[in-house]
C-alpha cells in the first residue's frame, strides 16, 4: 500500500466548492471527497507555516515539538512520519515544500553530515527529498542549487534568480517588469508559461517520481503546493479566471475595530491587514488567489489520473490538507497567525481505497480533528503503531472505515501560536516569551489566552463570525474560567515523557527494585 500525502500552502477550507465556495469549481478536489470522507472541523495546530508543518509532521502539538517559527528546528530526538513509516518499510519522499530548518548545530554535534541521507532526512521533516522546492526566495535569500532554477534555466528563461525574475514577475500596460511582492499587480499574468510555473513544475517531479516507483516498492510521496501561498501572481490563464465579481463579501465589523484587544489591535495595524482591509486589494488580490487554487486543482487531477496509469489508484490511501488558511480581509486582517476560522480552520479529505471504506463514501464529519491526528491515521493504514508516549493525535480510519462514527472523540480543538518574530512584539513591546497564545474551542465556545495580556472569548452559537469579544465582560467570567480550566488540563496532559515506552512504565516499582536487591526503606 503507499501513501499519496498532499498539502497546499495558505489554503482556506471554504474556498473549496466541496466546502461551500460559490464560485471555484474545484473539480479533482470534490471528486476526492465525494469518494472519500470529508471532515468539516479540522484545525491545525497553528496558524503559520512551520509550526503548523511540524504538528502535521509529528503528531505532536506546538509546545510539545519545540517549533514555533518558520526558522526553528525540530529537536533532534523528535521522531516524524517519516520515521514511522520507514519502520514499516515504507520510503517517504517530499516534493514541494517542507519548511523544515536543519538543526545545524546538533548535526554538527553529532557529527551527521547535511548531505547524508540521515542528514537530509533530519533536515526536512524526516522525508527525503526528492524534490524541495519551497519556493519563495527573493535575491537576498537565494539558496545555492534551487531545483526550480536550474529547471527554469534549462528552458531559456535566465537571469541570477529565474523564479523571481520570471515566476513572481509580471510585465505591466507600460512594458515595464515589475514585482509580484506588490500586491497591485496581482492582476497581471505572471511572466512565466502556465506549464513552466511553480505548480506545474511540482506536478512535473510528483509525475517523474510516480514513474520512479517498482510497483512492489511501498511508498509515502508528501505532495506539498507553495500555491496559492502569496506573492499572488498566477500564469496565464488562471490570473484571469476569476474577477471581481466573484469575490464573496468580507466578513468584518465595524464593532471590531471599537475597542479591539491588544494583541488583535496589533496584527490589525501590519501592512497586510491594512490593505487587505481596502475593497481595491481585496478585489486585486482574491480573483488570483481563486485562480492560483484552480491552478492546483488541475494540477492534482493531473497527478490523480498518472496514479491511475500507472496502476496505483487502488493501492494509494489520499490525504489532501492545507497547513493553515488565509484571511483575505476577513476581520480587518490579512495573512493568517491569529484564530479566526479563516486562518485556523483547514480541509482534511481522506480517500482510502480499501473496500473497508465503501460504506463511508461521501461521508461529511462533523467532529472536531486536529494536524496531530494525520500521523496516527498515515501509520496505522501503513500497518505500523504510533508510540503512545510521543503521539498527541488520534487515528482518523474509524471514522473512514466505520459506517456509525467513531464514539468517546474529542469534544474541542487546540491551536497555539508564538508571535515573537512577527511584527507585533515590536509594536506591543513585549518580551518574546510574552508572545504566545491558545486557543480551545468547542461548539459554543472559542476562549484565547494570551500570555500577559487578557484573555478572549466568542459566543459562537450567538455571534458565529466572532464580531463581539467577551473576554472583559463581568458577565462571562465563569465561562472564561471554565475554558481556562479546560485549557489546563489539555496543557497538563502534553506528552514529554517521550523516550520511555509507556508499556515499560507499568512494570515499574518498589517490587522490581527489591527483585534487583535495592531495599529501599527496610528495617
Amino acid at each position: 500500500m503507499n501513501i499519496l500525502f498532499i498539502m497546499c500552502d495558505q489554503l482556506r477550507a471554504d474556498y473549496l466548492s466541496c466546502y461551500g465556495h460559490p464560485h471555484l469549481k474545484t473539480r479533482n478536489i470534490d471528486a476526492l471527497a465525494a469518494s472519500g470522507v470529508r471532515f468539516n472541523q479540522a484545525y491545525c495546530q497553528a496558524p503559520l507555516c512551520g509550526p503548523s508543518r511540524a504538528s502535521f509532521y509529528t503528531g505532536r502539538y506546538m509546545s510539545s515539538h519545540g517549533v514555533m517559527s518558520n526558522t526553528d528546528p525540530l529537536k533532534m530526538g523528535e521522531l516524524t512520519l517519516g520515521d514511522y513509516l520507514r519502520a514499516v518499510g515504507m520510503t517517504a519522499v517530499v516534493v514541494g515544500k517542507s519548511e523544515g530548518s536543519p538543526n545545524l548545530v546538533a548535526l554538527e554535534r553529532f557529527q551527521i553530515d547535511t548531505k547524508s541521507t540521515e542528514g537530509q532526512q533530519l533536515s526536512n521533516n524526516g522525508f527525503l527529498p526528492f524534490e524541495l522546492f519551497s519556493g519563495i526566495y527573493p535575491d537576498p535569500i537565494l539558496p545555492k542549487g534551487l531545483g526550480y532554477n536550474d529547471y527554469l534555466r534549462s528552458h531559456g528563461f535566465g537571469g541570477d534568480n529565474p523564479w523571481e525574475e520570471w515566476a513572481n514577475s509580471a510585465i505591466d500596460s507600460d512594458g515595464k517588469r515589475v514585482s509580484g511582492w506588490q500586491m497591485r499587480n496581482a492582476g497581471l499574468p505572471a511572466r512565466v508559461p502556465e506549464e513552466h510555473s511553480e505548480t506545474a513544475f511540482t506536478t512535473l517531479r510528483a509525475i517523474e517520481f510516480l514513474n520512479s516507483v517498482d510497483p512492489q516498492d511501498s511508498w509515502c510521496m508528501h505532495l506539498s503546493y507553495i500555491k496559492p501561498h502569496w506573492p499572488y501572481l498566477a500564469p496565464d490563464p488562471y490570473h484571469a479566471r476569476y474577477d471581481k465579481g466573484h469575490v464573496i463579501p468580507a466578513v468584518r465589523d465595524e464593532r471590531e475595530r471599537h475597542d479591539p484587544h491588544p494583541v488583535y489591535e496589533a496584527f490589525m495595524a501590519q501592512d497586510y491587514s491594512q490593505n487587505f482591509s481596502r475593497e481595491e486589494v481585496r478585489n486585486t488580490v482574491i480573483p488570483t488567489y481563486m485562480g492560483l487554487i484552480q491552478q492546483v486543482d488541475d494540477h492534482i487531477g493531473r497527478v490523480l489520473t498518472h496514479l491511475e496509469k500507472k496502476g496505483l489508484r487502488e493501492s494509494t490511501l489520499i490525504v489532501l490538507t492545507s497547513d493553515h488558511g488565509d484571511y483575505l480581509g476577513d476581520h480587518w486582517l490579512g495573512e493568517k497567525d491569529l484564530f479566526h476560522e479563516p486562518s485556523v480552520r483547514v480541509p482534511l479529505i481522506i480517500c482510502d481505497p480499501s473496500a473497508v471504506a465503501n460504506g463511508t463514501r461521501g461521508r461529511v464529519v462533523e467532529e472536531f480533528v486536529e494536524a496531530v491526528d494525520v500521523v496516527p491515521t498515515l501509520v496505522e493504514f501503513a500497518g505500523g503503531a504510533a508510540p503512545l508516549e510521543c503521539i498527541e493525535g488520534r487515528s482518523l480510519l474509524p471514522f473512514v472505515h466505520q459506517k456509525d462514527g467513531v464514539p468517546s472523540w474529542r469534544d474541542c480543538a487546540i491551536s497555539e501560536i508564538d508571535f515573537s518574530d512577527r511584527g507585533p512584539r515590536t509594536l506591543l513591546d513585549v518580551h518574546p516569551y510574552e508572545c504566545r497564545s491558545r486557543m480551545i474551542k468547542t461548539t459554543k465556545w472559542k476562549y484565547i489566552f494570551h500570555e500577559h495580556f487578557p484573555p478572549q472569548l466568542f459566543d459562537l452559537e450567538n455571534d458565529p463570525h466572532e464580531f463581539i469579544d467577551l473576554g472583559e465582560d463581568p458577565g462571562y467570567r465563569a465561562v472564561r474560567q471554565e475554558n481556562y480550566d479546560r485549557l489546563f488540563t489539555w496543557f497538563r496532559g502534553l506528552k514529554v515523557r517521550t523516550e520511555t515506552p509507556t508499556e515499560t512504565l507499568f512494570d515499574r516499582g518498589p517490587e522490581l527494585d527489591e527483585e534487583l536487591g535495592i531495599m529501599i526503606g527496610h528495617w
